[in-house]
């Protein structure tokens, strides 16, 4: 008999016809993003001031909110994430998220040089207010940029048919602006004005 539809089948390692099902950890995952970047007290945890928190208390806290899962779970939603958004510490008895935080941490990334040209992805609704005051990280500590035409498509594309900004990173860099890389390869600044970015391209032109 199949899985409900509300259920993931896994198929054990072990040759059995028989399949396991279990809800699946999307829910789980969405809170711990919350959990990690923006709301740690909805899972009664505290970040220390690079936003890490111990694994075991971050488990406690889970499962104290109505999403208890194992360490095993926690692996497979860090190491599954498209976006590589959550990161472990060298010994794996920590975790945090890369970036896109409101809450007030210092990742403590070190400055480093841009390619020449990085990428952001929005949608045609934002384009008049980006093109006028450039873009801001609004609740977030950085302007969040990619590294390549692909990611910004994917990016902009969670919220409509997207449009591709390029940002003249080099010559923001040349101009005294500070960039950093997260653990997963988003590039973080400040803020870009305008006159930083290029003439948008939507999926069409750039096909």
């Amino acid at each position: 008999m199949g899985c409900p539809n509300s259920y993931r089948c896994i198929r054990p390692q072990l040759k059995r016809v028989q399949k396991v099902c279990r809800k699946p950890l999307y829910q789980t995952a969405r809170f711990l993003s919350l959990a990690l970047r923006h709301r740690p007290d909805k899972a009664g945890i505290c970040l220390d001031n690079q936003g890490w928190v111990a694994i075991d208390s971050l488990l406690r806290g889970l499962s104290k909110s109505g999403h208890a899962i194992s360490r095993e779970e926690l692996t497979q939603i860090v190491e599954e994430n498209d976006k590589q958004r959550y990161a472990f510490n060298g010994d794996r008895t920590m975790i945090r998220a890369s970036q896109g935080h409101s809450v007030k941490v210092a990742l403590g990334y070190a400055p480093m040089t841009p390619p020449d040209l990085l990428y952001h992805g929005t949608v045609e609704r934002f384009l008049a207010s980006i093109l006028q005051s450039g873009l801001k990280p609004k609740n977030r500590h950085h302007v969040h940029l990619s590294a390549d035409r692909e990611t910004a498509t994917k990016v902009g594309s969670r919220r409509g048919e997207p449009v591709i900004l390029t940002v003249q990173a080099k010559a923001m860099y040349l101009e005294g602006f500070e960039f950093f890389r997260s653990d997963n390869g988003v590039w973080l600044t400040a803020s870009v004005p305008p006159r930083f970015i290029d003439h948008p391209q939507t999926l069409a032109e750039i096909r």
